[in-house]
């Protein structure tokens, strides 16, 4: 029998143990410890899953990794076009962890109506393309279909349409100007919304519209094999960096790679902060909580100084007796966990289910809802970093029970 545990348990369950002095301080440091593990949930919670949902929204704009031709130099629009009979295309089977790989392009060009003009990038897609996570980003209307024949279906963002004031159904004019400098008639195509999209990225939603690729192709005398440049998807975004040089060592020497982090780096070094303000609230909830659970393991051992003093007298070494008050901490800390994860856990589910807690400006995240995201090895990693890191803190404030003699103890009123 585990001698140090059978006293633990025995005062635990004690009566004494609920209605004496030390009562209250041991309550506050459980409500201390449930209220850090939900500060620590949600503040896990809300911040991986933003950078997840931001993620998700440049990838699907972008792939996670761009291969292109160098003579384009870093452009918003296709200059130099690729050709599409490379060895990676349509299958990227020499590098693990691709997904997908699809063929696009991209123009500048100017929507013009009766009453206004934008100027926008149009993205010519084909067959190849994903259109998955536009999924979520369609308020109205439907996907455009370019697996037939070439046709006049676009999909435009919500703030273009707002801004010419058009609906899904109606069409209107596109110029785009021509390569060949000494050709100053633009080309001119009608479109015909068939959806209308909102990612919550106005950077991106303010500036493209998507059409087939063909059209593209024609306005700059590409062949069917010729596209601006290939975008990658991959299973997993944190295998991006080691995947991007991968993929780069697999094309030709005239082609770059660029993966979405080096592109879009600030929105990248901006979320990359979340992970700092994640572990600072974690470090602050725990020296709170430690606190706490010193002074409530403090009122323990001076309410129980009389039965400290009587276990050295009968030999109890001063390490059992630690271990003692120790294992009646680490219940303690164990029914702050209890409720915190409750309270955190049953939070963290309504806000993924309902989408209660909005953004007051969505703009500044990119997103109208907190998205919420952990996994299960997250949570528990942080219980086990809790109790153990809590435990530490005990055990140089128990090291007062060494300074304690038995006569006085018993004595001790």
């Amino acid at each position: 029998m585990n001698l140090e545990y059978f006293i633990a348990k025995r005062l635990i369950k004690g009566k004494e143990h609920k209605i004496s002095i030390s009562a209250p301080i041991i309550k506050i440091a459980i409500a201390a410890i449930a209220i850090g593990v939900i500060m620590m949930l949600i503040a896990i919670a809300t911040g991986l899953g933003l950078k997840e949902k931001i993620r998700e929204k440049i990838t699907a704009f972008n792939g996670h990794v761009q291969i292109y031709n160098y003579d384009n130099n870093n452009s918003e629009v296709s200059i130099v076009p690729v050709s599409t009979e490379q060895n990676f295309y349509p299958e990227f089977n020499s590098v693990d962890g691709v997904v997908h790989i699809q063929a696009v392009a991209t123009k500048a060009g100017i929507i013009r109506t009766e009453e206004t003009f934008e100027g926008i990038i149009a993205k010519g897609v084909g067959k190849d393309y994903n259109w998955a996570p536009f999924k979520e980003f369609l308020i109205e209307g439907v996907l455009p279909d370019y697996n037939g024949e070439l046709n006049s279906d676009v999909l435009i963002s919500k703030i273009i349409a707002n801004r010419l004031n058009l609906k899904v159904g109606d069409s209107f004019f596109t110029f785009f100007l021509r390569d060949d400098a000494a050709d100053r008639i633009p080309n001119q195509r009608k479109f015909i919304i068939t959806g209308i999209y909102d990612s919550g990225f106005e950077e991106i939603d303010g500036l493209y519209i998507f059409t087939d690729i063909r059209h593209i192709q024609r306005m700059n005398k590409w062949t069917d094999t010729e596209v601006g440049n290939f975008e990658i998807f991959l299973n997993s975004f944190d295998d991006i960096d080691e995947k991007s040089n991968e993929i780069y060592g697999e094309t030709v020497a005239s082609l770059d790679t660029k993966s979405i982090k080096d592109k879009y780096y600030k929105i990248f070094e901006w979320i990359g902060l979340f992970d700092f303000n994640i572990a600072l609230i974690i470090g602050i909830m725990i020296i709170v909580g430690g606190i706490n659970m010193i002074t409530a393991l403090l009122v323990l051992i001076l309410e129980r100084t009389p039965m400290i003093g009587i276990l050295k007298a009968l030999g109890m070494p001063n390490w059992s007796i630690r271990k003692v008050f120790l294992y009646n901490a680490a219940y303690l800390i164990g029914v702050g966990l209890f409720w915190g994860n409750l309270i955190g856990l049953g939070f963290i589910f309504v806000q993924h289910k309902f989408k209660i807690f909005k953004f007051p400006n969505p703009k500044e995240y990119y997103i109208e809802y907190i998205p919420v995201s952990i996994d299960l090895s997250t949570i528990l990693l942080l219980n086990i970093g809790v109790l153990f890191l809590c435990l530490l803190m005990l055990l140089i404030p128990s090291y007062i029970i060494t300074r304690i003699t038995p006569v006085k103890a018993i004595r001790f009123e």
